[in-house]
């Protein structure tokens, strides 16, 4: 009996290592999932794809149509010194102290837009000044008046009178994406005309807080104090942005750099031409999220809206029946999950036009319908792009 074992034993055992290692490399004879792995290979290219070796072209392109900013205006500043402070002092003279008047400048950059003389910059660059000098990249300078101003995108557009105008050429901001060349141009920190590389990094980014519309390219292009204003351009030279802030704790460029996209700057800039103003729609409504709380206590598990927060009177969300503590479900259809979103759509929507809005009171469903208004302009005081903005109403 031993001796059999022994005769067969090596037999066996060799049987039982080829059935490993043919399990192992065709797992799929025995009806095991194959363990093969996939991977992708490159198709073998005698060219070498590459990007152009200079943006030269595009510079020399988009160049001449950003122009520099100079802006002054005139500060009255009480005279800084104790005796003035003193109650005795005060007790004679009130309030009637000499006032002292200073004058203040800052940088910052614009885009020709047209031949005809429109230029497009921030608003925060221009509100308030007295005086807004544009420096061309040939060497004329002009003082430039402003047609109007949108500090809820913080754009303004200004008109100068030379003739022989370079203008940008316009790209569309609706067909970049992430990863695509980007180039910005500007006058940082007042050194001159400046370009930077960088790519796109994002798109369609809001809720930052710095504007009350937003819908910002974000790209790692450097963009510095005095930039703002500038062009955002691609690898062709077309404008796709105008630069307007960074995110930054030192003051300097961190690679988070944000522009507003072409079509809202344009959409923006022919309103203020047109009519003075950005025509807007408007409910007269403030909006909170949904939380899950509130969802939970209002039978809405799951399901998307906003919140009615506060309502003003004789407005057109109050003449369409809405009521505090009213949860929007949808506006026309489209689903009501995001506030800003669902106030941008109804800025979109042209004032006298009609929409239905879909909101749950107290457990039911109703449907209301509500002539859209025309948005009160709003001047608020002159901000830096990167102070935060107040929360949208609408």
């Amino acid at each position: 009996m031993f001796k059999a074992l022994r005769f067969l034993g090596w037999p066996l055992l060799a049987g039982v290592l080829i059935a490993l290692l043919v399990i192992q490399r065709y797992p799929q004879w025995v009806g095991l999932p194959s363990q093969d792995v996939n991977l992708q290979q490159a198709p073998q290219t005698t060219l070498i794809q590459q990007g152009p070796v200079s943006y030269a072209d595009a510079v020399s392109s988009a160049a001449p149509a950003v122009a520099n900013l100079y802006t002054t205006k005139m500060v009255n500043n009480k005279p800084n010194h104790p005796l003035f402070e003193d109650p005795q002092f005060r007790r004679f003279f009130g309030d009637n102290l000499p006032k002292q008047r200073r004058m203040e400048s800052s940088l910052g950059s614009a885009v020709i837009m047209s031949p005809e003389g429109y230029l497009l910059t921030n608003n925060h660059v221009t509100s308030g000044a007295d005086q807004i000098v544009v420096a061309l990249k040939d060497g004329r300078e002009t003082v430039a008046r402003v047609i109007g101003s949108d500090p809820e995108t913080d754009l303004a557009v200004l008109k100068i009178d030379l003739k022989n105008l370079p203008s940008i050429t316009l790209g569309s901001s609706d067909s970049i994406r992430i990863g695509d060349v980007a180039l910005a141009i500007g006058n940082p920190f007042g050194v001159g005309q400046t370009v930077t590389m960088g790519i796109i990094s994002a798109t369609g980014r809001n809720q930052l807080g710095l504007n009350t519309y937003e819908d910002f390219i974000q790209t790692d292009a450097a963009i510095n104090p005095g930039n703002s204003g500038g062009a955002l351009v691609d690898a062709n030279g077309n404008l796709t942005g105008i630069n307007t802030a960074i995110f930054s704790k030192s003051g300097g460029s961190q690679g988070i750099g944000f522009a507003i996209p072409t079509k809202l700057a344009l959409e923006v800039m022919k309103s203020i031409i047109e009519h003075g103003q950005v025509i807007r729609g408007w409910l007269g409504i403030e909006v909170q999220p949904l939380t899950e709380e509130l969802a939970e206590s209002f039978g809405l598990k799951d399901r998307p809206g906003i919140v009615v927060a506060g309502i003003f009177r004789d407005g057109p969300a109050q003449k369409a029946g809405l009521q505090l503590g009213d949860v929007i479900l949808s506006i026309n259809g489209e689903p009501a999950g995001d506030g800003r979103k669902s106030m941008n759509q109804v800025a979109r929507t042209k004032p006298s036009e009609k929409i239905a809005i879909q909101v749950m009171r107290n457990g039911k469903e109703l449907k209301l319908t509500a002539e859209v208004g025309l948005r009160p302009p709003q001047t608020p005081a002159a901000a830096p792009a990167t102070a935060p903005a107040p929360a949208p109403e609408n």
